[in-house]
């Protein structure tokens, strides 16, 4: 349902990243924006060619993260990981307290849970508001709007932005109190019962294929008694999303997996955790990361791991309809 809130006037929205979710999100909220008739969204982009869709569709383009934060009373950041994010973050606080205090600023990147505290410290002592908000969803569904975001934050914030989230760039907002990390740390935890998810049904497609049980009767079972997530999990495989056509982007970089994965993994240890399963899968995403290095440095999706299964079952990485379609 779309949202029909209005916009405050006085609110000027800044955007700082336009990777692939990054800018779904920001031309969903600026094309809302303009639906208010209120002032176009501000944008940096590190590499400058990444925001001319947006420019051309009337967004306001920066030339640095300091004029954008000097423009801005809301700052939506979505970054590839913990070290561009805590570079923007320097970036603001360089500009100096008097200029951010009072600002609101939304870190949407998936990072260390550790890194969302340190930065919630640094910002909260210069002044400024700040909230974490990762999402759930891949680029598709981002650019629908249909995205699930997990909040933290105090609850002013969100009052703040909830009018350019729900109905925006969300289908819903999973509120999880209002220290920042909570919302990294769920955030976490659910990269891994994806990542677990992908790992049981990549070795079930190997099952079904060595057995000659045969991939679409169990996608049909995925579909109708495990869910939307499980079947689309599986049709990534099957038409070959995780492993990209040349040319094409993944859905969800596997550079972006091993990271996210990576963070749960050592989330857990430090809790004193067992994650066998995401040990396994991260295991299995590092060779998917090998064959990509091996293969001209081919762009993999996350699921790129079913590639892996594939081997270590004496089968191809690639599936016979990948390698037709290569051809």
């Amino acid at each position: 349902m779309a949202n029909t809130s209005s916009t405050p006037p006085s609110l000027q929205l800044g955007w700082i990243g336009l990777g692939s979710m990054g800018n779904a999100m920001a031309k969903n909220v600026h094309a809302y924006l303009q639906s208010q008739s209120a002032k176009p969204l501000g944008f940096y982009n590190r590499t400058a060619s990444r925001g001319d869709g947006l420019q051309h569709l009337g967004g306001e383009r920066c030339a640095s993260v300091t004029e954008l934060a000097a423009r801005s009373n809301v700052i939506f950041i979505s970054a590839s990981d913990d070290a561009a994010v805590q570079s923007i973050i320097g970036q603001i606080i360089s500009s100096g307290s008097e200029l951010i205090a009072g600002k609101t600023i939304i870190d949407t990147t998936t990072v260390h849970p550790n890194t969302t505290k340190e930065i919630s410290q640094k910002l909260q002592a210069c002044g400024a508001r700040f909230a974490a908000m990762p999402v759930f969803g891949a680029t598709p569904v981002a650019e629908q709007g249909k995205l699930l975001a997990v909040f933290a934050g105090s609850p002013d914030v969100y009052a703040t932005i909830e009018t350019f989230v729900k109905g925006v760039i969300a289908r819903e907002v999973l509120q999880v109190g209002e220290e920042p990390e909570k919302a990294t740390l769920l955030k976490t935890a659910g990269n891994f019962i994806t990542a677990g998810l992908m790992e049981i049904i990549a070795e079930a497609h190997v099952f079904a294929e060595k057995t000659g049980l045969g991939s679409d009767v169990l996608e049909k079972l995925l579909g109708l008694n495990f869910g939307t997530v499980a079947h689309s999990i599986s049709t990534r495989m099957t038409t070959g999303v995780y492993i990209p056509a040349n040319g094409e982007t993944p859905w969800s970089d596997l550079n972006l997996a091993l990271k996210d994965v990576g963070h749960g993994v050592d989330s857990a240890k430090q809790a004193g955790v067992s994650f066998k399963v995401g040990n396994t899968a991260l295991g299995h995403l590092e060779r998917a990361k090998m064959y990509s290095e091996e293969n001209g440095k081919r762009p993999l999706d996350s699921s790129s791991l079913y590639g892996i299964v594939r081997q270590d079952s004496g089968l191809d990485f690639r599936t016979d309809y990948v390698q037709k379609r290569d051809q």
